[in-house]
């Protein structure tokens, strides 16, 4: 296949010489174009935008005391809050919600009195029901679903916040459905983090483009789902209002893609003395997502079977950020463990769930299981996560958070905290 995109590349980093020809016809559209905007700048569409762009003042954003434009700001905290890789993610749609959800409600909820958390659980829900209706084949396609449905969901989040109509609402998700992009292509780069940015973005400013009387084809959400799912799933809407996913989200504990997880839960059940070979039994979903062979990068790592379970193996903390810190430099020991690696795709293992096998060099042989979905209390859940807070951003600092929560008006006192 021609390599299209590296000749186009080439072609634009070499600076190359137009026919003077092609340079006028520029010109005419240029003239063409300025006088076509000066001559609309009074249309509906572009009062209307005008208006959106500065109707949702300025927000906080994690790491600045400056504020930035809302967009801006649910897209700064979309990419912050992926840029770990260390949240929570729902296997229902293999998508994470809340750094799509969340950064939408900060954005418009900074300076709010209200609720947050249910404008936040709406979002949430309706991205994973969106997830479903789409449906794996919309995954497997290529798409990061994370920022495709999430689009959706942190649209839903910001209309209700807005108060917008069920006919705006319509409206809102065909804006969205012209937006909502993302690509599993960027796993183990800055452009995974930057979908989720990117669809909290969109989703903030189609909400304040329709509050401001812009106009959408109602029916384009329905015809994304045509164009980008292949076979819809209209069952993902059943009871909802009723049943809420978002009880079966499932939070990280390891600071690496939830794929490795369930392998990484149960390898933790084995002895690392003496094994020869390790071999991991896992759902083929995650073939395309985190089955880098050798990577290179602290990013890569985070989606690489062999790489995870050999730092494992080696002692490595994988639950600590820094052990996947750039410059990242597997160490040559880690490095033959991770040649002993061998990872089997089995569709008779829930995409949830792992099984490890290990050999020992005295002919011993352990096989563990873990499934993620495995029942938990939400007391046992609660205290997982306030200790995983804790060991991120200190415990004072985790207390302030939780307690916020715990109030009617949190989204000012979040913002400050920030």
């Amino acid at each position: 296949m021609a390599d299209v995109i590296g000749r186009i590349a080439d072609l634009v980093a070499s600076g190359p010489t137009p026919d003077p020809d092609a340079r006028a016809v520029m010109e005419m559209s240029i003239l063409d174009w300025m006088a076509c905007g000066i001559a609309g700048a009074d249309e509906p569409v572009a009062r209307a935008t005008r208006a959106a762009a500065t109707a949702g003042g300025c927000a906080p954003v994690f790491g600045a005391r400056e504020l930035y434009p809302v967009g801006y700001a649910a897209q700064i905290n979309g990419a912050t809050s992926h840029a770990l890789d260390y949240d929570d993610t729902h296997f229902a749609y293999i998508g994470h919600p809340s750094v799509v959800i969340l950064p939408v409600v900060m954005a418009l909820m900074h300076d709010r009195d209200g609720d947050i958390v249910l404008p936040a659980l709406l979002g949430a829900e309706v991205a994973v029901r969106v997830g479903l209706w789409l449906g794996r084949s919309h995954y497997q396609a290529g798409f990061h679903q994370t920022a495709t449905a999430g689009a959706f969901g942190g649209f839903a989040a910001a209309g209700y916040i807005l108060g917008l109509s069920a006919q705006q609402m319509r409206m809102g998700f065909g804006l969205v459905a012209s937006r909502a992009g993302g690509l599993k292509a960027q796993f183990g780069t800055m452009a995974k983090p930057m979908n989720a940015g990117f669809a909290a973005q969109a989703a903030v400013e189609a909400a304040l483009l329709i509050q401001n009387a812009v106009t959408a084809n109602p029916d384009a959400a329905e015809i994304y789902g045509d164009l980008s799912a292949g076979a819809a799933d209209i069952s993902a809407l059943d009871r909802i209002g009723q049943d809420w996913f978002m009880m079966d989200v499932s939070h990280k504990f390891y600071a690496c893609c939830h794929g490795l997880h369930a392998a990484l839960e149960a390898f933790s059940t084995c002895d690392m003395d003496g094994l020869t070979t390790i071999t991991v039994r896992t759902n083929p979903r995650w073939a395309t997502v985190c089955n880098q062979i050798a990577p290179d990068t602290g990013l890569g790592a985070k989606f690489s079977y062999g790489t995870v379970l050999a730092m494992a193996a080696s002692g490595v903390d994988t639950a600590d950020l820094n052990s996947f810190a750039e410059p990242f430099n597997l160490p040559p020991s880690s490095v033959a463990l991770r040649d002993k690696v061998t990872i089997v795709f089995d569709d008779a293992v829930s995409e949830t769930a792992a099984t490890v096998g290990v050999t020992y060099a005295d002919g011993r042989t352990v096989t563990a299981s873990h499934d993620l979905r495995a029942p938990q209390s939400l007391s046992v859940r609660q205290d997982k996560v306030m200790a995983k807070a804790a060991a991120l951003i200190g415990g004072a600092r985790a207390a302030e958070i939780q307690c916020a929560l715990a109030g009617h008006n949190a989204g000012p006192t979040l913002a400050a905290l920030m």
